[in-house]
């Protein structure tokens, strides 16, 4: 008999330390032999990496923000995210809604009932509501994450934002985990990378996936 497909999300404010540990969780999974889907939001399709240009370097409001995370959402549930899960592969994603309620609904004050109606409508397909199974949220001080960013890459638009704006963004994190802490793991991100990944094989190896 197949093994079911699995959906795991990484999240946390940009700096966090996320992207080495979802490479190296995905090369994990293969060597157990476990077809891998890697993909991020936004992103994941051609019409989601166009939405995700657009999205990190025009200036919008909330709402067209929220609109076009959606709108590449849908997309991305559609073509990559429901066919790998019904073949039985494991999707490990670079974010997902979590962190539309984080940064839309926690850094700019968006109206989260609007967030969830959207999310209801976009993430309903004939097999049921589409979340992940798994989420990893790596927490660090918003102080932390800033110096990792200025010291790795030049700030997209959403990076530019202040302290105040991922304060914001984490507590939202927070929030979320706090609603669904079956799903979420919280990571400290805070900390050696050795340590960070360990949290993460723990995590992996408690559900025997």
């Amino acid at each position: 008999m197949s093994k079911p497909g699995r959906f795991i999300s990484f999240e946390g404010i940009d700096g966090a330390g996320k992207s080495s540990h979802i490479d190296a969780l995905a090369q994990w999974l293969r060597e157990q032999g476990r077809e891998v889907k890697l993909t991020r939001e936004p992103g994941g399709t051609p019409l989601g990496e166009d939405i995700r240009s657009l999205f990190l370097q025009k200036e919008m409001d909330a709402l067209t923000e929220a609109l076009l995370v959606f709108a590449g959402r849908r997309d991305h549930l559609r073509v990559v995210i429901a066919p790998a899960l019904a073949r039985g592969a494991v999707v490990v994603c670079d974010r997902f809604t979590d962190a539309t309620f984080a940064y839309q609904g926690g850094g700019r004050g968006f109206d989260r009932d609007v967030l969830t109606q959207l999310s209801n409508w976009v993430q309903t397909s004939p097999a049921g509501f589409i979340e992940p199974d798994l989420t990893f949220w790596f927490d660090i001080p918003a102080e932390v994450a800033a110096s990792r960013r200025a010291a790795a890459r030049a700030a997209d638009r959403l990076e530019r934002e202040d302290i105040e704006f991922f304060e914001r963004v984490s507590a939202a994190y927070a929030q979320r985990a706090q609603a669904a802490p079956e799903r979420f793991m919280r990571i400290d991100a805070n900390q050696p990378r050795e340590a960070v990944w360990e949290a993460v094989m723990a995590a992996m190896l408690e559900r025997a996936w």
